[in-house]
């Protein structure tokens, strides 16, 4: 039973995971910027979301609303008025990099300084677990979470694959010179993938703030996750980086059977050793944007 309730604890985190490594790996596999602020974006939904729901008690679809506007702006914005001049004047991609993590520093410290540095945790009906069978208890969030990785998965899917917007969006990935060629604009196009990238966020830190609650430094954990399941995944393969994410969440709950859950972080790290030295390629063994 206990591997079970593992099984199924994992199954949740995994679904998290592969929804904040989708919104990384696509935003790094289209647009080649190592966007080291996603877990800033994480952790601005979840907060934005919480403050909406808990502290303000105005209802959950308007505090969700709340959460994805905030993501996205600060995602959109932060393309646009920092990466784009930096780029603009031929800034190389550590330069980049450098002002991703710096502004995810800054994020981290205004959200302590704002709601304090403990930890703060969204209370819903749905978070309470109930006993399934005897000594298996699973909360009815769990189905939400992975109900909604499934339908952002095939919104994202359908929107890559179906629509103008997507084939223009994976044309960027592939070659941004060759689609001016065609009328559009990359830099156009580079905001539209941060908005997309952000969104997926939203979903997993919502979630995460009704399961296991948030900290300001959270951020950093869901930058480690996003950057351990692009390399295992296969770097620019988004159905890579949501198996991975999922083979990642998995890996941590199921471990705590054999190990203390201080070293469950670990194991993450232990994965993606072993792909860098055997798989370097990641699951797909090749960079694709699929």
């Amino acid at each position: 039973m206990l591997f079970t309730q593992l099984f199924i604890n994992g199954l949740q985190t995994g679904a998290l995971y592969a929804l904040i490594a989708a919104g990384f790996s696509l935003i790094f596999g289209m647009t080649r910027i190592f966007h080291a602020a996603h877990g800033a974006t994480f952790t601005i939904a979840g907060y934005i979301f919480y403050e909406c729901y808990s502290v303000l008690h105005l209802s959950w679809p308007v505090a969700a609303l709340a959460a994805t506007f905030a993501a996205s702006l600060f995602g959109v914005l932060l393309d646009r008025y920092v990466y784009a001049i930096i780029q603009r004047h031929e800034g190389s991609f550590f330069t980049v990099f450098v002002a991703s993590f710096g502004m995810a520093i800054i994020v981290q410290n205004l959200i302590a300084m704002i709601f304090d540095r403990g930890a703060v945790t969204v209370s819903t009906p749905l978070s309470k677990s109930l006993e399934v069978i005897p000594g298996l208890y699973v909360a009815p969030i769990a189905a939400v979470v992975i109900a909604c990785a499934l339908i952002f998965f095939i919104a994202l899917q359908w929107l890559l694959t179906k629509t103008n917007l997507g084939i223009a969006l994976r044309a960027l990935g592939e070659n941004p010179n060759l689609i001016e060629v065609y009328g559009l604009t990359p830099r156009l196009l580079s905001q539209y993938v941060f908005l997309i990238g952000s969104i997926l966020v939203v979903p997993a830190a919502i979630l995460t703030a009704a399961t296991s609650g948030l900290n300001p430094a959270m951020g950093n954990h869901v930058m480690l996750i996003s950057i351990a399941a692009t390399i295992v995944g296969g770097v620019g393969s988004l159905r890579g980086a949501a198996m991975a994410g999922l083979i990642l969440g998995m890996a941590e709950n199921l471990c705590l059977a054999f190990i203390d859950p201080q070293w469950s972080e670990a194991v993450t790290f232990v994965i993606l050793f072993l792909f860098i030295l055997f798989r370097p390629g990641g699951v797909y063994g090749r960079a694709v944007m699929s």
